[in-house]
């Protein structure tokens, strides 16, 4: 089976591709370089060439607090370049899986998010990224979505790889009033295979079992390395940002993905066996 991945060079792409490999899947890398998701001629020329059986659409304007001041260019990418890939996807009848976000919810509730319930972004990245599911479910008739959260990996910047930085700061200020789930791209990238080689289509949570805030993961992140660090935990309006936040973006997975903990586990493990 031929599957073709937009964003390979991303953080979450340079996971995946290998382990699609790994599972047997003919697999076509596309970035920027050789794609323009924004150009729908482009789109078309590349897939009508390819011919893939599964478009993964990793490719996304993801940074959140610029989106807040460059609406265009998030809504460009996250929406118009979707449309694009959905529209020439269901033109050659390949099945897509869309990576989106907890954002795309406002927080409010008080028991994980179920993939049914109600979305309302409270931030632009959230905004086109519910743009994006939404031209998924218009244009196509054979799609996953695969909302995720709080990811981290080998191949980007990241909230695990910051703390470590700030190790030998005299104090670090972490938020404690957002809660969510943490996940390794990895683990996201094998929650990709398994809806794909197992679920029927439809929209899925696909992230880190359980649930911590930001001073948790960060307290997780210094327990498993090791370090000993003067970590505090603060409030979000301590640290006001450009884009709000959701106070509690826990989604329910279906057992898809890991516990983080377990997860952030081995990510640290394979952080240390790279630098060794």
């Amino acid at each position: 089976m031929k599957v073709l991945v937009t964003g390979a060079n991303g953080m979450l792409g340079q996971d995946l591709c290998p382990i699609l490999e790994d599972n047997d899947y003919d697999v076509v890398e596309t970035d920027i370089h050789n794609l323009d998701i924004t150009n729908i001629n482009e789109v078309k020329k590349v897939f009508i060439e390819e011919k893939p059986d599964v478009v993964i659409h990793c490719a996304a304007y993801t940074n959140v607090d610029k989106a807040e001041e460059d609406l265009s260019t998030a809504r460009l990418i996250n929406k118009i370049g979707t449309e694009n890939i959905a529209k020439i996807s269901a033109q050659i009848d390949s099945s897509v899986v869309y990576i989106s976000t907890d954002y795309v919810f406002d927080g409010t509730k008080t028991s994980p998010y179920l993939p049914d319930d109600k979305t309302n972004p409270i931030n632009n990245y959230g905004l086109t990224k519910l743009e994006g599911e939404n031209a998924i479910k218009k244009y196509c008739q054979k799609y996953y979505i695969a909302r995720t959260s709080w990811l981290y990996g080998h191949h980007g910047k990241n909230f695990v790889e910051t703390m470590i930085s700030l190790k030998d700061k005299p104090e670090i200020k972490v938020v404690d009033d957002q809660i969510g789930c943490p996940t390794w791209t990895v683990e996201l990238a094998n929650g990709i295979v398994k809806i794909i080689n197992e679920k029927p289509f439809g929209i899925y949570h696909v992230c880190g079992s359980g649930q911590t805030s930001w001073y948790g993961f960060a307290k997780e992140i210094f327990d498993k390395t090791n370090i000993n660090v003067n970590l505090k935990p603060c409030r979000t309006d301590d640290f006001p940002r450009p884009a709000k936040r959701p106070k509690y973006s826990i989604m329910a997975n279906g057992n898809i993905c890991r516990d983080w903990k377990q997860a952030l586990q081995d990510y640290i493990a394979l952080r240390i066996e790279e630098v060794l």
